[in-house]
């Protein structure tokens, strides 16, 4: 426990600096806090057009959930916050922290915590659309795993979700979960906390082994059947290629649309970076599939 209380000082002090870099906002996009590690970004710029003649066509404007990795710099989300900026979608970005994944319990709370949000009255008649990079990805298990016990209850919100991104989503075995940690989290001790993590692992498995296979199993039989983009590669230590092709496969045998987008040689949560063109061009023909207005300015 003492480990886990180690790591969560460590993510708390990562968390408050990426707090003071997000103040930093494009032209025409206000920024709240709801809380420490959700901010809403309301975008004035012209919305998608969404078909609604409603009197309040807010209500009906279009809703990207961002989970970002664990360690993202605000500079590197706020990229791509800017490619659905130029959409026209209002977004919600929701940060993850180390100790939601070392404790899965605590990651469940944050899940139903996420869950809840979505059903405020700020955002229950949105479209929805999900884009998360490695571990925002079992964040987003997380608030399916209170779905799935309740898919009646929830109907509604899988019903809103119109698409969803998994970019450089960590699949595969408990150790590279562990190597995950030490190179996105504390690469300077990597090492060291891979085996640290190995051995909290070990000894805390129905805390956490258990839980981890029990999200893996909600996520691939998701209930969740909206239009899937993946983005990975073969190179990438935190991600199993071949898992990953083995989800989607299994996707697409449930009968859910995915289009992937594979490199032989990426970034994990990098490939925007490696490979801009390849990435706003798949993700282009993507939103266009769902009836969102084409990516048309440059990064």
């Amino acid at each position: 426990m003492q480990t886990l209380l180690r790591f969560k000082a460590m993510a708390n002090l990562s968390a408050a600096t990426a707090m003071i870099g997000r103040m930093v906002l494009s032209r025409g996009i206000t920024a709240q806090r709801l809380s420490k590690n959700v901010t809403f970004y309301m975008n004035e710029l012209a919305a998608p057009d969404t078909g609604c003649q409603e009197k309040n066509p807010v209500d009906h404007k279009p809703l990207m959930l961002i989970l970002p990795w664990l360690g993202s710099r605000p500079q590197a989300v706020d990229k791509y916050c800017e490619i659905y900026f130029r959409t026209g979608f209002d977004v919600l970005v929701v940060e993850s922290e180390v100790q939601e994944f070392l404790w899965p319990r605590w990651g469940l709370d944050h899940g139903k915590r996420l869950l809840e949000l979505l059903h405020s009255e700020r955002f229950v008649s949105r479209p929805l659309l999900v884009h998360a990079f490695s571990i925002g990805g079992y964040t987003f298990c997380q608030l399916l795993i209170h779905v799935s016990e309740d898919t009646q209850k929830y109907q509604a919100l899988t019903q809103r979700i119109k698409g969803q991104v998994y970019d450089s989503l960590v699949v595969g075995s408990v150790d590279q979960m562990a190597v995950g940690l030490g190179k996105t989290v504390f690469p300077r001790w990597e090492t060291l906390v891979k085996q640290l993590s190995l051995l909290y692992f070990g000894l805390f498995q129905r805390q956490t082994v258990d839980y981890f296979n029990r999200s893996i199993d909600v996520f691939w039989n998701s209930p969740i059947t909206a239009p899937a983009l993946f983005f990975f590669c073969e190179n990438d230590p935190l991600s199993n290629c071949q898992a990953t092709e083995e989800l989607i496969e299994f996707w697409r045998k449930r009968g859910v649309d995915v289009t992937a987008k594979k490199w032989e040689d990426s970034t994990h949560a990098g490939h925007l970076k490696r490979h801009p063109q390849g990435y706003l061009t798949t993700l282009n023909m993507f939103l266009h599939s769902l009836g969102y207005t084409p990516l048309t300015a440059k990064m």
